[in-house]
């Protein structure tokens, strides 16, 4: 409940405090004396944008704050989640500067806008007659049914549970086009992985071919040099070997005598030695030249295919082909992974389906139970109150597919004149009757959901006599367990008060402003004389206001 609300520099308001009490708070006041200036201050507290034009001093700055008290510990995770200290007291406080910059602050802590409305929304539920009536949203509209079935954990349960599917949802929709992506690149990667594989590529190879390559293209020339060298050395008639042995002959005799020719048989010993070695090993370089240009062919082939590929994959050996044949094999296998993770999410997804709805048809089957019987406690309410010709209807239509609530889409209709069309609220012509149809379907509901504070702004407008007194009922049977703060203009209403404002302009200075005091009794009896009758009050007046008083 919100305990005081303090305002300075707002609109025509200079300095306004206000203390509230947990039950029905009426605000009263002429028309333009600046009652639903409290309201705008109030919902710039709660996280409305801020506009430069209601500051009412140009000079000062505007703060609104306001005071709440909470029970339990729903908060206490909000809190957590965005860093705040919790305590059961709450202050909220906004300054808006003359030049028009505006900070909030919950508990001293500055936050952000959206942070403050999430709070808020929790905290306080204003209805306003000439906004937007919340009742014309069918989230609204839904949480009153689902708050009425008792569906709040089988609801929090799917809605948890809804929260991972579409996520999942979402991680198949990218994995889908990271497949799909994949794909097509993996039919290029095949390709070119499949050109790398079937040549069987070997570490170093490039160095043997090219020596092996230049050995064929040579083999006739190596294998004539070789040969012809053989010959010369030791198959000739006059071969070199063959020479030096007739020289080595004569010499060897006369080395005994002559030490120096000994030493000149020596080394031509040698030399024949080495020269034998050298013709044995042309004879093997000739015997193993194989003149075959069919190998030739496929050597060159090969180099050439070699060079093609590392032309195209611009890498400079072998080596590096083999590195890049590795990788396109780890992309392939990655696409499969993908494939194979994506068959496992869309198995997931159709567990996750059929689980939500089974919920939502379980949750459709509680409001659908509850529908005929909030109807029938409505039309106690509602006919009363000058609508005995309403009729209502609550209809629940199947939607194609699951949302954050299920599978309801939910319309509340109303006909109300004998005959008529039903026709959606937000359709309903009379601001009167869809305050009536507003107040009556938020009493019914209040205990259901947990809002500690309704604002009624001007529910009133179009009414009077017996049904504001009924109405005045239905406020003062909220204010049991609910605080209820209500401007009026309705005496009727303004009787079933336990705590009443009353809003003035002062125009004693330079400029108008607006003023609240806090009536006693007897000034509540005046001010409510005053509403029914003129100001000063007659006496039948006065007694009047006495009267609808005691009713209280």
């Amino acid at each position: 409940m919100i305990r005081r609300l303090k305002i300075q520099y707002f609109a025509i308001i200079e300095d306004v405090e206000l203390e509230f009490s947990p039950n029905l708070i009426i605000i009263t006041g002429e028309t333009g004396a600046g009652k639903s200036i409290l309201i705008g201050a109030l919902n710039l507290v709660l996280g409305q944008r801020a506009d430069i034009r209601a500051i009412g001093n140009q000079t000062a700055k505007c703060v609104v704050e306001a005071e709440f008290m909470i029970k339990g510990e729903e908060l206490k995770p909000f809190f957590e989640a965005q860093d705040l200290d919790f305590d059961h007291e709450i202050v909220i406080r906004r300054e808006i500067s003359p030049q028009g910059k505006s900070r909030a602050f919950i508990n001293d802590t500055p936050v952000t806008l959206e942070i403050l409305q999430t709070l808020s929304a929790a905290l306080i539920d204003v209805h306003q007659q000439f906004d937007t009536l919340d009742i014309y949203q069918v989230s609204t509209q839904l949480r009153m049914i689902d708050a009425l079935a008792g569906n709040k954990a089988l609801l929090e349960e799917y809605q948890q549970e809804y929260k991972r599917y579409t996520t999942n949802l979402e991680t198949l929709r990218a994995l889908k086009d990271r497949l799909t992506r994949e794909e097509q690149e993996a039919e290029f990667i095949k390709f070119q992985w499949k050109e790398l594989d079937e040549l069987n590529l070997v570490a170093g190879e490039w160095d043997t071919l090219e020596t092996e390559q230049k050995a064929l293209a040579h083999a006739g020339e190596i294998k004539t040099a070789s040969e012809n060298i053989h010959l010369a050395l030791t198959e000739d008639e006059r071969s070199l070997t063959g020479m030096l042995s007739d020289l080595d002959r004569s010499l060897h005799p006369l080395g005994s005598v002559h030490r120096g020719l000994q030493s000149i048989s020596d080394r031509i010993h040698s030399i024949l030695a080495e020269l034998e070695d050298i013709s044995a090993e042309c004879k093997n370089i000739s015997e193993q030249i194989d003149l075959d240009p069919g190998r030739l062919a496929e050597v060159e082939e090969r180099l050439s295919s070699l060079f093609r590929l590392c032309q195209k994959h611009k890498v400079k050996t072998v080596e590096e082909l083999i590195v890049l044949h590795q990788q396109f094999s780890s992309r392939l296998h990655m696409a499969s992974d993908l494939g194979e993770q994506l068959a496992a999410l869309e198995k997931e997804i159709k567990k996750q389906e059929t689980s939500l709805l089974g919920k939502a048809r379980e949750l459709h089957a509680r409001r659908e139970k509850v529908i005929p019987g909030f109807i029938e406690k409505i039309y106690v309410l509602l006919r009363p109150l000058a609508m005995e010709n309403t009729q209502v209807r609550i209809e629940l239509s199947p939607l194609d597919s699951l949302n954050q609530t299920g599978l309801d889409q939910i319309d509340f209709l109303l006909a109300t004149n004998k005959g008529g069309a039903f026709l959606p609220i937000k359709q309903i012509a009379s601001g009167g009757e869809l305050a009536r149809f507003n107040l009556v379907t938020k009493s019914l509901v209040a205990q259901a959901i947990p809002l500690p504070t309704l604002i009624f702004d001007e529910i009133d407008i179009g009414i009077g006599g017996d049904v504001a007194l009924k109405m005045g009922r239905i406020l003062k049977d909220l204010s049991v367990h609910h605080q209820v703060i209500c401007i009026t203009h309705s005496p009727q209403i303004a009787a079933k008060g336990d705590l009443h404002y009353f809003v003035y302009k002062d125009e004693s200075a330079e400029r108008t402003t607006a003023r609240v005091k806090k009536l006693n009794k007897a000034e509540r009896v005046q001010t409510i004389a005053a509403m029914l009758s003129t100001n000063p009050p007659t006496a039948a007046a006065i007694k009047n206001a006495k009267e609808l008083i005691e009713i209280v």
